[in-house]
């Protein structure tokens, strides 16, 4: 058989066999047995809806209820809020919201010089017969264009975050943030109040600030506290890996932005400076995440899963993506403590400079200890024992290696500014020092050094 050819179909035949099953009894009544199953199934119904309606009713309800329904959309369960089923999820929504009043933005304004651009004859030729060079150039009249400064304007030149620390208005944010004292502060918070900001405060060694804010009523809107502050947290014990969210006034425009991700690293020294370069200092043993730190984040909290202040956001890496860096809270606890009773920042004072000893600092100054602070001079020249201060009363020079503060051995993981601000200014310290490979005890009074 070809393969376009079809196959004869016999009618004849398949009508002989249809009509035989037609008069067979038993095909015949099997098919009675079903049109009456039918007719009385019919009559039930119609029976048990007229007498027993409510056993009817409920009958059919059970069905209603197990089926699957239909959500309604209407305009009031749009409105409520999102409820997350994941614990975790739920957790960051739960620790933004109750955070967030306590955020505030940090805004930065100043009288800016304004300029225009004037043509200015650079021979000072005004038509003057005095000039010099007036018959050089006979007729002619030369002029540049040049910047002139024509009056200041009054004007926001940056923005940075903070939050609140007290019921009373004091605010936690960076130094960076509030450095400038020719310019004014204006603080906005998340329901939109705005408030003129003073600056109490600036940290001398980490880039921490405290500014204070107040109601011009100074009477509670609320009938309690003025302000909702924040809970702080124990920095010493977060877990690289841990979630960290981070919230501030994003590139200066988004007010409390919040953003996820988890502790990087612990314990990073790092040197940071603003964009304009006017302001650069080295921040040690500081929090490293990934959790989105912007423009304008300067300042805001870095918070747990609880939503407990564990850091406060201090700088990006440049040319690198989710780099950021956070100092602990618990560098920050007795700034708080110290403003709020004294309205300064006090630290104590040893006046050296110096580099921590590795194998790497041995080799080079050829030392005889692999750890310790080695007293040094700075990379520009600077002093490497401080005019007046305590270590050069108590005789410390340059190239001495400062091996142990109080039996506690310094190392690169214990450097010795930690070990000196576990104390206060006053406190008495024995320092062991090597010098010309011999060790020996000192005795200092620890100096104090202020904002």
């Amino acid at each position: 058989m070809s393969l376009y050819n079809l196959p004869q179909y016999n009618f004849s035949e398949v009508k002989n066999k249809s009509l035989k099953i037609i008069k067979n009894k038993v095909f015949l009544g099997a098919l009675l047995l079903v049109v009456a199953g039918y007719i009385i199934g019919i009559y039930v119904g119609i029976t048990a809806l007229h007498y027993f309606p409510s056993e009817t009713q409920a009958f059919l309800k059970y069905f209603e209820t197990t089926a699957p329904k239909k959500e309604k959309n209407n305009d009031q369960s749009a409105t409520k809020p999102y409820v997350s089923g994941i614990s975790y999820e739920q957790a960051i929504i739960d620790a933004a919201k109750k955070v967030s009043p306590s955020v505030v933005s940090i805004v930065i304004s100043k009288n800016v010089p304004v300029y225009e651009q004037q043509l200015v004859d650079p021979f000072g030729n005004n038509g003057s017969s005095d000039n010099p060079f007036g018959d050089f150039f006979g007729p002619f009249d030369i002029q540049i264009p040049q910047q002139v400064q024509k009056g200041t304007k009054y004007q926001q030149i940056g923005a940075g975050s903070g939050f609140i620390v007290s019921a009373d208005g004091l605010v936690l944010t960076n130094k960076h943030v509030v450095s400038d004292n020719k310019a004014d502060y204006t603080v906005f918070t998340n329901d939109g109040q705005k408030y003129p900001a003073k600056v109490l405060a600036l940290d001398p060694v980490q880039d921490l600030a405290v500014i204070k804010i107040s109601r011009h009523s100074g009477i509670p809107s609320n009938g309690g506290t003025i302000f909702q502050p924040v809970t702080l947290g124990d920095s010493s014990g977060i877990q690289i890996g841990q979630t960290a969210i981070a919230i501030g006034n994003a590139l200066g425009q988004f007010r409390n932005t919040v953003s996820v991700g988890v502790i990087s690293g612990l314990g990073r020294t790092i040197s940071a400076s603003d964009q304009l370069g006017s302001f650069s200092e080295t921040l040690e043993d500081i929090i490293q995440t990934d959790a989105a730190i912007n423009s304008g984040n300067s300042g805001g909290p870095l918070l747990n899963l609880r939503g407990e202040v564990i850091g406060i956001n201090t700088a990006m890496a440049q040319g690198a993506e989710a780099i950021g860096f956070a100092i602990p809270i618990n560098m920050a606890k007795k700034d708080i403590d110290q403003v709020a009773k004294t309205n300064k920042i006090v630290y104590p004072f040893l006046g050296v400079r110096y580099i921590l000893v590795d194998e790497q600092v041995k080799e080079k100054y050829n030392l005889s200890v692999d750890y310790g602070a080695l007293v040094l001079k700075g990379s520009k020249g600077e002093l490497a024992v401080t005019s007046g201060s305590v270590a050069e009363k108590a005789g410390i020079k340059e190239k001495d290696v400062i091996l142990k503060v109080d039996g506690e051995k310094i190392t690169t993981d214990s450097p010795m500014s930690k070990m000196i601000q576990k104390h206060n200014a006053g406190d008495k310290v024995t320092l062991r020092i090597l010098r010309d490979g011999k060790e020996q005890d000192v005795i200092v009074t620890l100096g104090e050094r202020s904002s």
